[in-house]
């Protein structure tokens, strides 16, 4: 009994090994900034997701300032908003392309179906220029590509 109650031991922090990497991804950093409070005031900003667009396509925001992105999606296809850098859409959408039924439902972005509506509450803690995309096969390429600009 005694040896085996000291194997199981030694195994302990093998088990728990993958539950705290798992826990340690559960707080990702963001390039945009980061998940906004929605308790706390907030500038709203609507954008339409049509057909290889969205409504306003450029938006101009101050360092620090929390906005609430009201997303509805207008369109007759799905459509995705997903805030990141240029660079991070891009490596993404190769990822999307090897698996094209991927859905998005995080911080920085969501995936709505036609005549939905969703909201993202987001932070700017860093100053630059940063996009938000549909990585739905071939909408980016087509122009589904939006700015935002943080001073």
């Amino acid at each position: 009994m005694k040896k085996t109650t000291t194997l199981l031991l030694a195994a302990l922090p093998l088990l728990a090994a993958p539950v705290f990497a798992h826990e340690h991804h559960a707080h990702e950093t963001f390039s945009a900034g980061e998940p906004g409070d929605p308790s706390k005031p907030a500038r709203t900003i609507e954008i339409a997701l049509s057909e290889m667009a969205y409504e306003p396509s450029r938006i101009t925001v101050r360092h620090g300032e929390q906005i609430r992105f009201v997303l509805r999606n207008v369109g007759k296809e799905d459509h995705e908003f997903l805030l990141a850098t240029t660079e991070e859409n891009l490596a993404h959408a190769e990822v999307m392309k090897k698996h094209p039924h991927m859905e998005h439902d995080d911080p920085n972005g969501v995936r709505l179906a036609p005549g939905k509506t969703a909201e993202i509450v987001w932070k700017f803690t860093k100053a630059g220029t940063f996009e938000f995309s549909c990585l739905i096969l071939d909408h980016r390429d087509y122009g589904m590509v939006g700015r935002v600009i943080v001073k």
